[in-house]
């Protein structure tokens, strides 16, 4: 039975096949891996990752914990430095192992195109559902507390919570390689507080002879990454709310924009790549306006608090603004976001 028969006006739902996963992504292609070869001058690698630890408490989002690291544990004992004698006298060995809790969108990260999803009319019963890209359903393909135990073989451990389709994993066997592109609205706005419209993005591109393409991964310098990695994991939530540029998911310019550029995706230095909240709106309404159309509609993953500081230095000096993007997120089945460490080669 197929999953829908109404899909949202501008969307991708169908374009990559009816039980598409990847949505935009699927531009990323073996042509796109060679373009992105085709930037490297140098072999100059810059790590894009902010520590994991930052920001640093939970200042910018009371949901997510920073990571807790603890070594592994046997019988109650942890292994860290611990002596391997203990289980074979001749041994000279000692023994280090450690596990992570953490939220897997707290710092620099991937969301997975399970992260939002929206109520609509997908089977046109008139009635709207929990539904998300491509017409997947809350409930039986994202699993939560009220419906883990219907699912077998459910994901992600004993709760089973999670994305049984549209999780992070798809991305990670993808590869997420291939050409990025930096728009730096750090050099025309400072660490001004700037929304950015379509008339202001276009109007940088223009002013930095920024091409983009289809199939390019965009990649948005803002400073917000460098102001949290200054602030040393003692974030100032008020100061951050009120810094960088952020995009205004409510105009429907920039919105068209991003559909029709062909982009694969959306990297950005800063947190929730968007205004939150976004300009007022009347009627039913999402929140996170460019959350939905590219998640939701157009499969097109985004990504957050990313740092591009030195990145972005070297691209200006050469006079270039194209580079190889690597970003594989975690392998790690059912979740709707991950932590990643991108790496860009000039």
């Amino acid at each position: 039975m197929k999953r829908w028969t109404h899909k949202p006006q501008g969307s991708t739902w169908g374009d990559f096949g009816e039980n598409d996963q990847l949505g935009r992504v699927n531009l990323l292609t073996e042509e796109q891996v060679l373009k992105g070869i085709r930037e490297v001058q140098l072999g100059k690698v810059f790590c894009l990752s902010l520590p994991l630890d930052l920001p640093g408490g939970m200042a910018l989002n009371p949901r997510r914990r920073p990571p807790r690291l603890s070594g592994t544990e046997r019988d109650g004992v942890p292994y860290m430095n611990f002596p391997m004698e203990k289980l074979d006298p001749s041994s000279i060995d000692v023994l280090s192992d450690d596990q992570v809790v953490m939220s897997l969108q707290y710092s620099t990260q991937w969301d997975a195109l399970a992260h939002i999803g929206a109520y609509f009319d997908a089977d046109g019963s008139g009635s709207p559902k929990k539904v998300y890209y491509n017409g997947y359903q809350a409930g039986k393909d994202i699993l939560d507390a009220d419906h883990h135990h219907d699912a077998e073989g459910a994901c992600c451990g004993t709760h089973g919570m999670g994305a049984l389709k549209l999780g992070v994993e798809n991305f990670a066997v993808k590869g997420m390689q291939g050409r990025g592109v930096l728009v730096d609205f750090t050099r025309h706005f400072g660490r001004n507080r700037q929304l950015i419209g379509y008339q202001e993005l276009a109007a940088v591109l223009e002013k930095d002879k920024v091409q983009v393409e289809r199939g390019d991964m965009l990649v948005l310098r803002t400073g917000f990454a460098e102001v949290i990695s200054e602030m040393a994991g003692q974030p100032d939530a008020e100061k951050l709310h009120h810094v960088c540029s952020v995009l205004d998911g409510a105009d429907e310019q920039l919105l068209n924009w991003i559909s029709d550029s062909g982009i694969v995706a959306i990297c950005a230095d800063n947190y929730a790549v968007e205004a939150y909240p976004a300009r007022q709106r009347e009627g039913k309404k999402s929140l996170l306006p460019l959350h939905h159309h590219c998640l939701f509609k157009l499969g097109l993953p985004l990504a957050e608090l990313w740092y591009l500081k030195d990145l972005a230095e070297a691209l200006h000096g050469m006079n270039r603004n194209r580079f190889l993007l690597t970003a594989p997120p975690l392998r790690l089945p059912g979740a709707v976001g991950s932590p990643v460490t991108p790496i860009a080669t000039i």
